[in-house]
C-alpha cells in the first residue's frame, strides 16, 4: 500500500515551525519545480511553502537529464525559500539539503550514504557508488542582486524495485533494493523536512554546511573528469576538497589548482 502524503496525513504530523507549513500535494504533475516556480512570482507565497507529487512526467535533474519514477514509489517534492543570499551562497541550498537527505535516510535504514559532487546521493552496493537521488536548484534574482526566491527540487527513489529501476547514465538504487526493504515516505519526508529546516535555521545564523556536507563528499581524494560545458579539454585530476562555497577544487597533473563551480564529473 502507498504511503498517504496528502496535505491531511502529512500537516498532522509534521511539527516543522515554517518548512513545509504551506504544503500541496499533486497527484500527478509535469514537474514541481516549474509549478512552484511560477507561483512563487506572488511575494505572497511564504517561504517553506512545499509542492509535492507521486508522480511527475517531466521531472529533471541537472543538465536537463530526465528523472522518471513509477507512480507513488519516490519522494518528488520543491520547496521554496526566499533568503535574500548573494549569488555565491546559493549553493549552501544543495549542501543542507543533501545532508538533511542523507541523515534522514540513515534514520529510516541501515545505510551509510555520501554525497557525489555536486548534487547526487549515493550509496554503495558491492564496492560501487549507486545513486538514489538528487537535488536540482533554480533561482531568480531580486533588483538588489540578491536571490528573490529559489526553488529546491529532490527526488528520492524510495521504494522502486530493482526490475522497474530506471536506466541512467551512472548505476542507480532505490532504497528499497539497497535497504531490502520498504521504507515510509510520509516518515522519510517529516525527518528529511525537520532536519532541513533545523540546517537553514543555522545557515541563517552564518552556521556553514561545508564542513558536514564535505565529511559524506565521496569525490574528494578521487581521481575525477570534470566538464564544465565550455569549450576546450575536461579537466582531470585529484579531487581535494570543496571551498566554502562548494566549488570543487581539483590539482590537474600540471599541479595547477582549478576552482569548478558546475560541472559534470566522472570518477576515474
Amino acid at each position: 500500500m502507498m504511503d498517504d502524503l496528502r496535505a491531511t496525513a502529512v500537516l498532522t504530523i509534521l511539527p516543522t515551525r515554517w518548512l513545509g507549513q504551506t504544503y500541496r500535494f499533486f497527484e500527478q504533475i509535469g514537474s514541481t519545480n516549474d509549478a512552484l516556480k511560477e507561483a512563487a512570482s506572488d511575494p505572497l507565497l511564504p517561504a517553506g511553502t512545499v509542492f509535492l507529487t507521486d508522480y511527475q512526467s517531466q521531472g529533471r535533474g541537472r543538465l536537463q537529464r530526465r528523472w522518471l519514477a513509477p507512480p507513488g514509489s519516490s519522494l518528488l517534492l520543491s520547496l521554496l525559500f526566499r533568503p535574500e543570499w548573494p549569488p555565491e551562497q546559493a549553493q549552501w541550498l544543495t549542501m543542507l539539503a543533501s545532508v538533511a537527505a542523507a541523515e534522514a535516510v540513515e534514520t529510516a535504514t541501515s545505510l551509510t550514504v555520501g554525497v557525489k559532487w555536486p548534487n547526487d546521493l549515493v550509496v554503495s552496493l558491492a564496492g560501487v557508488w549507486h545513486k538514489f537521488g538528487g537535488l536540482l536548484l533554480e533561482g531568480e534574482m531580486g533588483e538588489n542582486g540578491r536571490f528573490a526566491s529559489i526553488i529546491l527540487g529532490i527526488g528520492i527513489n524510495v521504494n522502486i524495485p530493482v526490475e522497474q529501476m530506471p536506466e541512467t547514465a551512472v548505476p542507480a538504487t532505490s532504497l528499497l533494493v539497497a535497504a531490502g526493504k520498504r521504507i515510509s515516505r510520509l516518515d522519510l519526508l517529516v525527518e528529511f523536512l525537520q532536519r532541513l529546516e533545523m540546517g537553514y535555521e543555522q545557515a541563517e545564523q552564518g552556521r556553514s554546511p561545508q564542513p558536514a556536507w564535505q565529511r559524506r563528499m565521496v569525490t574528494i581524494g578521487q581521481h575525477v573528469q570534470v566538464r564544465n560545458g565550455r569549450a576546450g579539454q575536461p579537466i582531470q585530476g585529484l579531487a581535494e576538497g570543496c571551498d566554502e562555497w562548494g566549488r570543487l577544487l581539483v590539482r590537474d597533473e600540471a599541479g595547477d589548482l582549478h576552482t569548478i563551480a558546475a560541472g559534470d564529473i566522472t570518477l576515474r
